[in-house]
C-alpha cells in the first residue's frame, strides 16, 4: 500500500518490501519421503521449538547457523538477519505453530504470530538442517474463489487520476507479491507535467489528491470502518497499521471493496451502513503506510486482509486516456476518469 514520490525511484523500495521477502521459495527440497505424513515427524517436534525460541528472542544469526551449506550460500547471514527482522516487525512473535501435513520432506504449519498468521513450510536435510522454508498468506480450506467481480464498478473519484500502480505483472504493480492485493490500484492526481504535488510537496495540502472525495463504486454494505489515524507528513509513513484510515463496503455478489489511507477524521459512514453509488464515503489522506496522498483501493474475496485473496478489478465504463471503455481494467500510467 507503500507509494512514493514518481520521482524517487521506485524500485528501490519494491526490492526491500517486506512482501517480496515473505514470498520466500523454498531453496532446495528434501526428497526423503516421497508420500505424505498426517502426522508431524519427530525430528519436527524436536527442531520447531528451537526454531521458535530463536526466532523470538532475535537471535537470527543463531537460525543461520542451523541452515545447511545450500541454504547458507542461497540466503547470507546479513540477508537472514533483513529477512527475520522484517518478519517480526511485520508478524511480532510466533505464538503457536500448528501441523497441518509433511510431504516429501517439507512439513507445512499453521504460524499464528502476535498480529497475523502465516502458512509455514520447512525442509530439514538428513542432517536435520534448515533445507528451505517459505512463508505465505494463510488461506484456510472453504474460502470463496472470485476471480473477477461481477458487480458493476465506477470508478470511486469524479476527477481524472493516474494510475501509479496497476495490472498483473511486477513491473506495472508491486502488489502482485501479495496475495490480498495483488489486484491493487495505487491512484494519484498529476499535473500537465506528471507531478503530483504543486510547491515543494512537503505539505498534505501540496498534493492534488489530498482532501478529494472518494465515493462509493456500487451499492453495498459497509463492514469495516478505521478512523482517527494521524495523516503522515509526506515522505514519512506508519507501518503499524499498513491501511491506515479504512473503509471496506461488501456488495450483494459477496465481494469486499478495500479503501485504504483515508484523510483523519474524514470518513462519513459507519460500520453497518447501507451506501448508494456515488455515496460519499470520506476524503483522501495520507495515512498508514504511505508516503504521500493518495487512494489504494482493491477488491478481496472475504472481509479479513489476512487471509483474503484479491480479486481483478474491472470497472463498468470508464473514460482511458481520453477514450471510453467498458468493463475494463486500468494499468499503470494510465489517466482514467468516470464515463457519462
Amino acid at each position: 500500500m507503500k507509494l512514493l514520490k514518481p520521482l524517487k525511484p521506485l524500485l528501490l523500495l519494491r526490492k526491500h518490501r517486506f512482501m517480496r521477502l515473505i514470498f520466500l521459495i523454498l531453496l532446495s527440497f528434501v526428497m526423503s519421503v516421497s508420500f505424505a505424513q498426517k502426522n508431524e515427524p519427530e525430528v519436527y517436534k524436536t527442531f520447531l521449538p528451537q526454531f521458535t525460541q530463536l526466532y523470538n528472542s532475535g537471535q537470527y544469526k543463531e537460525i543461520f547457523q542451523r541452515f545447511s551449506a545450500e541454504m547458507k550460500t542461497a540466503l547470507p547471514e546479513a540477508n537472514t538477519v533483513d529477512f527475520f527482522n522484517d518478519l517480526f516487525r511485520q508478524g511480532g512473535k510466533i505464538k503457536q505453530l500448528n501441523f497441518e501435513g509433511n510431504r516429501s520432506g517439507n512439513s507445512s504449519y499453521k504460524a499464528v504470530f502476535d498480529k497475523t498468521v502465516f502458512s509455514f513450510v520447512i525442509a530439514l536435510d538428513k542432517n536435520n538442517a534448515v533445507a528451505g522454508f517459505r512463508f505465505s498468506g494463510y488461506i484456510p480450506d472453504g474460502l470463496p474463489v472470485i476471480e473477477r467481480n461481477s458487480t458493476k464498478l465506477a470508478l470511486p473519484f469524479k476527477e481524472t487520476w493516474t494510475i501509479v500502480w496497476g495490472g498483473d505483472t511486477e513491473e506495472q504493480n508491486y502488489h502482485v507479491e501479495s496475495n490480498a492485493q495483488k489486484n491493487a490500484f495505487d491512484m494519484v492526481i498529476t499535473d500537465a507535467s506528471g507531478k503530483s504535488y504543486r510547491n515543494d510537496g512537503k505539505l498534505n495540502e501540496d498534493y492534488y489528491a489530498f482532501g478529494k472525495q472518494l465515493l462509493a463504486p456500487c451499492d453495498g454494505e459497509v463492514v469495516l470502518v478505521v478512523d482517527g489515524i494521524k495523516d503522515n507528513v509526506p515522505g514519512e509513513s506508519n507501518p503499524v497499521y499498513v491501511p491506515g484510515n479504512t473503509v471496506i463496503i461488501k456488495t450483494v455478489a459477496g465481494e469486499y471493496l478495500f479503501f485504504a489511507h483515508f484523510k483523519q477524521h474524514s470518513i462519513k459512514v459507519k460500520q453497518g451502513d447501507q451506501v448508494k453509488r456515488d455515496q460519499v464515503l470520506g476524503l483522501c489522506g495520507n495515512s498508514g503506510n504511505s508516503s504521500e496522498p493518495h487512494l489504494h483501493f482493491h477488491i478481496q474475496n472475504v472481509e479479513n486482509m489476512n487471509i483474503a485473496t484479491g480479486v481483478k478489478c474491472y470497472f463498468d465504463k470508464i473514460d482511458v486516456n481520453g477514450a471510453v471503455k467498458t468493463d475494463y481494467s486500468p494499468v499503470k500510467g494510465e489517466k482514467v476518469k468516470q464515463a457519462q
